[in-house]
C-alpha cells in the first residue's frame, strides 16, 4: 500500500523520513522535492509492502507531531491528469521575443 505522508516540517530530509517509517518495513521512501531549490516540498510518500503495516502506520503517524507540525499519514491517492495547458507563443515567425523593440544594439543612427 501506498501512503501520503504530509505537513512534514520542510527541514526533514529523506533519510529522517526513513527513520520515522523503518518500524512499518517499507520497501520505497521519497520525499518530494522542489526540482529548482533542491529543498522539501513538505510530503512524501512510502510504499509498505504489508496493509496490516500500512494501517498501523497511518493509526499512529496521523496526527503525530514532528517539528512543530502535525503529520498527515492517508492511503495515497493515485495522480490525476493534468488537462494539457495551450502552448504560449513567442511572437509567432517574428523571431524569440515578438519584435517588441528594447535593444537598440543592432541599429545605426541617421541623421
Amino acid at each position: 500500500m501506498k501512503l501520503h505522508i504530509g505537513n512534514l516540517p520542510f527541514s526533514v530530509g529523506e533519510d529522517e523520513l526513513k527513520n520515522l517509517l523503518s518500524a512499518y518495513s517499507p520497501d520505497e521512501v521519497t520525499l518530494i522535492k522542489d526540482k529548482f531549490s533542491g529543498r522539501s516540498k513538505g510530503f512524501g510518500f512510502a510504499n509498505i509492502p504489508s496493509d496490516e503495516d500500512a494501517q498501523k502506520a497511518i493509526s499512529e503517524l496521523n496526527g503525530k507531531d514532528m517539528g512543530g507540525r502535525e503529520l498527515k499519514v492517508s492511503e495515497a491517492r493515485p495522480m490525476e491528469e493534468r488537462p494539457e495547458r495551450p502552448r504560449r507563443s513567442f511572437g509567432g515567425d517574428r523571431g524569440f521575443g515578438g519584435n517588441r523593440g528594447g535593444g537598440n544594439f543592432n541599429r545605426q543612427r541617421r541623421y
